[in-house]
């Protein structure tokens, strides 16, 4: 069951996918159609899932899922990342890849390894005031406090000294 993501409870679990570029807004139009009809089908052992999204920076896609409603189950779970790799694949995007790191330059989302990424902070080309997102937030509440904070708040701190 396809909510608006705004109306989900702050308890609701979230999965967000960082993709290695931007999306345009041709992209962000097609992904949110397919999402839309994604989400509106997403069901555990039969039952609706009372779940939305929303679409960040033009590449971060976030799913939240009102667990209150109905749980996720392994199977649910299976059908969302199949679709995520199939948008992977329609784009040639990368989402799933955990290994990266997103951050703000400015206004801007830059976007690099973990490797690239700790070598800046070595270089001090980042610091411990750097925006980051933290796509490891497990909830609405989380993702709202603690998602898009300075690298010192965030598991980005071990690589800034």
């Amino acid at each position: 069951m396809l909510v608006e993501f705004s109306s989900l409870p702050e308890t609701s679990r979230v999965w967000i996918y960082q993709a290695n570029r931007s999306f345009n807004e041709q992209e962000i139009e097609e992904i949110s159609l397919k999402l839309n009809d994604f989400i509106t089908q997403w069901t555990a052992h039969g039952s609706d899932l009372h779940s939305g999204y929303t679409i960040k920076y033009k590449r971060f896609i976030v799913i939240g899922l009102n667990q209150n409603f109905n749980k996720a189950t392994g199977c649910s779970i299976d059908a969302s990342i199949k679709f995520i790799q199939q948008l992977e694949q329609d784009y040639q995007v990368d989402l799933l890849d955990k290994m990266n790191v997103s951050y703000k330059q400015g206004e801007f989302v830059a976007y690099k390894s973990l490797i690239d990424f700790r070598q800046m902070a070595k270089d001090k080309a980042v610091g411990p005031n750097t925006i980051v997102f933290n796509n490891l937030v497990n909830n609405i509440a989380e993702f709202n406090d603690s998602w898009e904070v300075p690298a010192k708040e965030s598991w980005h701190n071990r690589f800034i000294k």
